[in-house]
């Protein structure tokens, strides 16, 4: 076989080769105790330097080519600009010297179809004696205007009084509103002083039935004979027995039953005439919470009802000035314009 190297395969031995040299170069600077530098490859170091300088060099170069161009495009627009506006000027210039050649008043077909030179013959006297303005424009617009504002001037006034009157009318709703609080809160004191009177009634009542029962045991025990102090035997002297019975008669234990039954039912019937006042009391204020809420809620739909109708008006209003009026505008042209010309021989 013949010994042939192809291309590719010598420069990758090359190139395996000079990564080699380099290396082995690199290892000499390394391991060399005067070349080396506390751990440091200078040489490697020196080259990024230099390879940072023309990366910043070429940057540069970059800048100002960039710069160069900017202004280059800069002074060309410039000209440009130049340029276009002189063209715009001769243009201009161009177009009234040929409206002022061939585009005379006289010439125009709106003057006289049959006679156009009908305003080079027309005297001066008879020139100021034609009525002012051009076809199309409105000679009632001073009128126009002066009824124009005098119904904006109505309805803004109108749009005041519906202001004040809705004012009014949520006044007169808040003193409403406060003279019921009031009427509550009165109604309320007198309940209440009406309750404080009831239960001092009673407290009167059972003391006075007390006192009275009271003294009617005093009576009995002065009718039976018993003494007010106690014998000898209740004092707990020793060795001796009591000699009466001081034991409460069967009359007595019923009146006190009686009187404690009475006590019982009288506590159970203040205590629920007191529930049924806090009931009250407590529907009552729920009333008036209702009360006071439905009557928010209307005013606050009120209050949005007249907002939504000014907003309406508002709204079509504008739409009314907004809205192009065909009869007053200006330079409105119909077929009854064009009627009035070929009306006769002349």
């Amino acid at each position: 076989m013949l010994n042939i190297e192809l291309l590719s395969d010598h420069k990758a031995r090359a190139s395996l080769q000079r990564r080699r040299n380099t290396e082995t170069e690199r290892r000499e600077r390394i391991f060399n105790d005067k070349v080396r530098t506390i751990g440091v490859d200078k040489d490697a170091l020196d080259i990024q330097i230099k390879e940072k300088k023309k990366q910043e060099e070429a940057a540069r170069e970059e800048q100002n080519a960039h710069d160069a161009a900017t202004l280059h495009n800069s002074k060309v627009a410039s000209l440009l600009h130049r340029r276009q506006v002189k063209e715009k000027l001769a243009m201009e210039k161009d177009i009234v010297k040929f409206r002022h050649q061939y585009q005379q008043p006289w010439s125009q077909r709106e003057y006289d179809l049959n006679d156009p030179d009908r305003c080079r013959k027309t005297e001066l006297a008879d020139a100021q004696m034609m009525p002012p303005g051009l076809v199309g424009e409105d000679p009632n617009s001073q009128n126009r205007r002066q009824r124009q504002r005098e119904q904006l001037r109505e309805w803004l006034i109108q749009q005041q009084s519906e202001r004040a009157a809705e004012r009014h009318h949520q006044k007169l709703e808040e003193q409403c509103y406060d003279q019921t609080r009031v009427e509550m809160d009165i109604k309320a004191l007198q309940l209440q002083s009406i309750e404080m009177g009831r239960q001092k009634a009673a407290a009167i009542a059972t003391k006075e039935y007390n006192l009275a029962l009271i003294k009617e045991k005093g009576k009995q025990r002065q009718l039976q004979g018993v003494d007010d102090e106690p014998p000898i035997s209740m004092m707990g002297a020793p060795g001796l027995c009591p000699s009466d019975d001081q034991r409460a008669t069967q009359e007595n234990l019923q009146q006190i039953i009686q009187f404690q039954k009475y006590q019982i039912e009288e506590k159970k019937r203040i205590k629920v005439e007191k529930k049924q006042e806090e009931e009250l009391h407590d529907r009552v204020r729920v009333d008036s919470a209702r009360t006071a809420l439905l009557i928010e809620r209307q005013q606050a739909r009120l209050n949005k009802q007249l907002r939504r109708h000014l907003d309406s008006t508002n709204v079509q209003l504008a739409q009314k000035q907004k809205e192009p009026n065909p009869v007053i505008e200006r330079g409105h042209i119909d077929d009854s314009f064009f009627s009035k010309f070929n009306t006769s021989s002349r």
